[in-house]
């Protein structure tokens, strides 16, 4: 359930969209931080008002304006209809900004990029390109006059003349405070540190002596960073000992780079999370996803995270915190290591869209990129909740140099396009590189374990077989193969019904290992229901439902001496705690029609057919009625016999 968690301070009110209320929800200001946590205890329902469309001329002429100001038209003729008349400006024409065209084409918003290479991703899909450096600063102080609204996709961009754009007027989301804060990456862990996010050890490092201090204070291997235009691994470098301290700081460009060390954060997981502020200061976060590094550069995100929801809770509190603590709307991905003792530290916040956020245009009800233009120009927050049980994103590295490098990365695409689910972007970058990021693919499914077999197909170059290609939503299990003429009419109805499944062997008594091993993964494979047959005893659908989140179906199975009494009444009689439902003995058409029903809840094709199963059942009760009405019953019976 979705709540919604008020924090109010000096300046503003926080709303923060995510499954749990915050404990430790923090202001922007340390004078705000005590009404803050006395107002995180309550919760109201979520609601969310859906935005009128509003009508408005476009602006022709690119004149200098105040932020907010009217926008003149671009003639009386043009009228467009869309959900903002603010136009965007974007620093940055790279794939993100590319994305952000596209999501904002389907807004009416216009977008224009401002990018120092003529043919950049975003140039095809911007309303305007203007060429030249987002660094420099007269080039950003003429395209601020073609906007009414600054933001980034990269956040490497000249700070002083945002922040004296800022004081002009000029509206920069997030604030030119916020990206001053995240450009040093020392600064940007003092600045977290002050609010309370939990870090890993750090430490300013001037010169060689201090490092060997901070060395033995934080023991090796020890990370090293660049302060500054640090990206996709670059700007780090590993010292696994003292002697090794000299050739990382060279290999970073010295002392006078501006370095600082991390002590080892013993992860066992990177997981991430996108999380969106707007300009009315509400906060929403996306599910946490894992990110899988090649190389240190972002190879594989899988959503949701599979880990424990306490861990996805914590994790979404930490983003949480730290977005609260810097200005500005937008979207905001938040970079976490999961510690060997389940503990959350923040590596890193990018004040913008992000790779981690890629699978977002497919799997979730409002993608990143439609979702940042919202905040930065004042519309409601979307839905960050996913519409698909899992994603998979896959980056499209560059394997080769040149010509060589476009032809592997097009056979990979070809081969994503036979896989159910699945859906290529191509950024349109002129110049192939090695690990160049190039483009990535989204996998949407039933389970991560499926996507994960579908995304091995597409990188083995494997023919997609059916049994990969649809996973089975339900599991039919039974103690031995004596329950299987019972156990046949859950299957019948089941294919019936069109829906996947699968029939397995799996005895609580002689195999106890491998029921524990189907119950522990049947729902990362998929599986949604299960229905457990079982005779005598009948342990199998108790002993499941105790190991499994899912639904289990139990089925009585008529025996040899007590015609199943005793199973029905075994698995009537669970324990508190361990529920299981039943259907009447050898019924296990009931428990396939059970099945369909709990699967229709989410399914309006299941519901529908449903629907019309019961419509059938009632037509042939009729007919038969009318038959015996109109034969009489001697005649019916022998017409019947």
């Amino acid at each position: 359930m979705l709540h919604i968690v008020p924090t109010v301070s000096s300046r503003h009110t926080v709303t923060s969209f995510f499954p749990f209320k915050s404990t430790h929800p923090l202001s922007s200001s340390s004078s705000s931080s005590s009404s803050s946590s006395s107002s995180s205890s309550s919760s109201l329902a979520f609601y969310m008002e859906q935005p009128n469309l509003l009508s408005f001329k476009l602006k022709h002429s690119h004149q200098p304006h105040q932020a907010n100001a009217a926008v003149s038209p671009r003639n009386e003729e043009s009228v467009v209809h869309g959900l903002s008349e603010t136009v965007v400006g974007v620093l940055g024409g790279g794939q993100l900004g590319r994305m952000l065209c596209q999501a904002a084409s389907q807004m009416a918003i216009k977008v224009v990029v401002l990018d120092p290479q003529d043919n950049c991703p975003a140039s095809s899909f911007s309303h305007h390109h203007m060429v030249g450096s987002f660094d420099d600063s007269a080039t950003v102080q003429e395209f601020a006059k073609r906007c009414d609204v600054l933001t980034f996709e990269i956040e490497h961009v000249d700070v002083t003349t945002l922040e004296k754009l800022e004081k002009q007027g000029v509206d920069c989301q997030p604030k030119a405070s916020t990206i001053r804060i995240i450009q040093d990456k020392y600064q940007q862990k003092v600045h977290f540190s002050q609010h309370d996010i939990p870090l890993p050890e750090f430490m300013r490092l001037d010169d060689l002596e201090g490092a060997k201090k901070v060395g033995k204070r934080f023991g090796y291997p020890l990370m090293i960073k660049s302060r500054r235009l640090a990206y996709d691994g670059r700007g780090n470098a590993v010292a696994k000992r003292e002697e090794e301290l000299t050739s990382a700081v060279d290999a970073l460009g010295g002392f006078d780079r501006g370095l600082y060390a991390e002590k080892w954060a013993p992860f066992v997981k990177e997981l991430a999370v996108i999380v969106a502020r707007g300009r009315d200061n509400t906060i929403s976060c996306y599910p946490v996803v894992e990110t899988i590094h090649r190389d240190n550069i972002c190879h594989i995100v899988k959503s949701p995270a599979d880990v424990k929801w306490k861990i996805r809770e914590r994790a979404t509190e930490v983003a949480f915190n730290a977005v609260n603590s810097l200005e500005g709307a937008g979207v905001f991905a938040v970079e976490l290591f999961l510690t060997e003792d389940g503990e959350i530290l923040l590596n890193e916040v990018a004040p913008r869209p992000h790779n981690s956020g890629h699978h977002t245009i497919e799997s979730c009800y409002t993608s990143q990129y439609e979702q940042h233009l919202r905040a930065v120009v004042g519309l409601p927050l979307g839905d960050p909740s996913m519409k698909t049980p899992a994603a998979i994103m896959y980056n499209i590295l560059g394997e080769e140099e040149g010509e060589l490098g476009f032809q592997l990365a097009h056979q990979l695409m070809k081969r994503a396009l036979t896989i159910p689910g699945a859906s290529v972007h191509w950024y349109d970058k002129p110049e192939m590189r090695k690990q160049r990021k190039m483009g990535h693919i989204t996998i949407v499914g039933p389970s991560l374990s499926n996507l994960d077999g579908n995304l091995a197909t597409i990188l083995e170059g494997k023919t997609l077989d059916d049994k990969t290609a649809v996973a089975p939503r339900v599991g039919i299990i039974m103690g031995s193969d004596s329950d299987l003429p019972v156990m046949k009419c859950a299957a019948e109805i089941l294919e019936k019904f069109g829906v996947p499944h699968e029939v397995e062997i799996v005895s609580a008594h002689r195999t106890p290992e491998r029921m524990f091993s189907y119950a522990s993964f049947a729902s990362e494979r998929g599986i949604k229901v299960i229905i457990a047959g079982a005779g005598g005893a009948a342990h199998l659908p108790g002993m499941v439902a105790a190991i499994t989140p899912l639904p289990v179906i139990g089925v009585p199975v008529r025996g040899s001496s007590l015609d199943g009494v005793d199973s029905l009444l075994s698995i009537v009689q669970m324990p508190r705690g361990v529920p299981v439902a039943t259907i009447a003995i050898n019924n296990a058409t009931n428990a396939g029609l059970l099945a369909v029903r709990i699967l229709g809840v989410a399914d309006e094709n299941l519901l529908s057919r449903m629907s019309q199963y019961l419509e059938d059942q009632k037509e042939s009760v009729l007919q038969k009625g009318d038959k015996l009405e109109k034969l009489g019953w001697k005649s019916y019976l022998n017409s019947s016999s």
